[in-house]
C-alpha cells in the first residue's frame, strides 16, 4: 500500500477513534519509568486516571536523559534505569493541541536514587499543572481497577510476571 493512501486509527485519551491519513502524523518518541516498591507501583495522576511517569524525548536528548528528566518532573524522584522492559508503538491524538502522533514508547524499570514525591517540577511549557496531580503509589493488586492512559498491556504483564517470580523491582 502506498504511504500517501495509508490510513491509521488514532485514539484520544477517552478511547475515541479517529481515522486519519498517515501523512498527518507527527513522530513522537517517548520513554516511561516503571517503579515498583513494596508491592506498589508509582503512577502519575492524570485527568481521571493514571499513567507511568514519563513523556516525550526532546531533540538532542538521549533516551535515558529523557527518562530521568520526565520522572523527576512528574514525581520529584531521581532514578536510575535498571533494565529495559519493552518497547511498543501507538497512534494517538494529543489532548491539548489535537495533533495526531505516532509514538514509540520505551519502558524501563527504574530504581529511586533520591528526591521526594512532589508536583513542584511539573513542566509549565507542557501545561502539566492543568491535567496532572501528585503521583501516587498504587497497590499492584489494584492496578486492574484504575484507568490507565497508556498502552501498557505488555508492561503490565511483564510487571505481574516478575512479581509472581518474586522480583519486586522488575
Amino acid at each position: 500500500m502506498e504511504m500517501q493512501n495509508k490510513k491509521v486509527i488514532c485514539k484520544d485519551k477517552d478511547g475515541n477513534d479517529y481515522e486519519i491519513a498517515a501523512q498527518q502524523l507527527k513522530f513522537r518518541p517517548s520513554v516511561y519509568g516503571v517503579i515498583v516498591r513494596d508491592g506498589k507501583i508509582l503512577l502519575s495522576r492524570q485527568w481521571d486516571g493514571y499513567d507511568f511517569p514519563g513523556g516525550g524525548v526532546n531533540l538532542g536528548e538521549r533516551i535515558e536523559e529523557a527518562l530521568r528528566r520526565e520522572v523527576w518532573e512528574e514525581t520529584g524522584f531521581e532514578v536510575r534505569p535498571s533494565g529495559l522492559l519493552t518497547c511498543v508503538d501507538d497512534f494517538h491524538k494529543m489532548t491539548f493541541d489535537g495533533t495526531y502522533v505516532q509514538s514509540i514508547l520505551v519502558y524501563y524499570s527504574c530504581v529511586i536514587t533520591g528526591g521526594e514525591l512532589t508536583k513542584e517540577n511539573f513542566d509549565a511549557a507542557a501545561r502539566e499543572i492543568d491535567y496532572m496531580n501528585l503521583a501516587e503509589w498504587v497497590d499492584l493488586a489494584d492496578i486492574g481497577k484504575v484507568r490507565l492512559y497508556n498502552p501498557i498491556r505488555d508492561v503490565k504483564a511483564q510487571i505481574l510476571d516478575n512479581l509472581k517470580n518474586g522480583n519486586q523491582t522488575c
